[in-house]
């Protein structure tokens, strides 16, 4: 008896294994979605020009919040012939866009964008005499500028990668901004100082996701 259990149990085992089929475990494997991209990498590149941030700035960015939300770190320059001496920036900026509108099959309209920035600047914005300003002349930071921006955005979208299931994006944006000093300068001057137009800075910009 305990012979005859012992070779029906053989039977059925032969008998699974030869009903499973030998590329199960490969085709399993094939059916996985592709890696997604390492947390690290970068989103998109940038370049764009004005905004206070360099007459030339570039750099790299993140999509966060189904690519609603977006920071970029840039690295900007003025040449001194209008400055007065070569300006480096380093900017962190953080853009929201809250609405999308599919106006082709490839095309996009961003038609808000909002957020800020901040950056610092390294040079030398006075070439005067050391000691010619008295302590606390400049109560602001010279290197240092907060500031809100509001933009748009035209983006053509390409096929997708097959490598991270990611699609590729070409966009062109405007961003209108403003930051703390020309601000606080502003409502300092109400009786006739300044325009509100006269605060306000224009970038134009190109970016691409891959």
């Amino acid at each position: 008896m305990n012979r005859l259990l012992l070779s029906a149990f053989l039977l059925l085992a032969l008998g699974a294994r030869s009903a499973t089929p030998p590329d199960t475990l490969a085709a399993a494997t094939a059916a996985e979605p592709p890696v997604g991209r390492k947390w690290y990498r970068p989103a998109h590149l940038v370049l764009q020009t004005g905004g206070g941030l360099g007459m030339v700035a570039a750099g790299a960015g993140y999509a966060l919040g189904k690519d609603r939300l977006e920071a970029d770190v840039l690295v900007g320059y003025v040449p001194p012939k209008y400055a007065g001496s070569a300006l480096s920036l380093a900017s962190l900026k953080f853009m929201y866009s809250p609405y999308r509108l599919q106006v082709a099959e490839k095309v996009q309209v961003l038609p808000l964008t909002v957020g800020g920035y901040v950056s610092y600047t390294h040079g030398n914005f006075n070439d005067g005499a050391r000691g010619q300003y008295p302590e606390g002349y400049y109560w602001f930071s010279t290197d240092t500028r907060v500031g809100p921006l509001l933009g748009g955005r035209v983006t053509y979208l390409a096929p997708l990668l097959a490598a991270t299931g990611r699609a590729r994006k070409v966009s062109a944006y405007y961003e209108l901004g403003t930051n703390d000093l020309y601000i606080a300068s502003f409502f300092g001057n109400l009786k006739g100082g300044l325009g509100f137009g006269q605060i306000l800075t224009l970038s134009l910009g190109l970016k691409a996701d891959f």
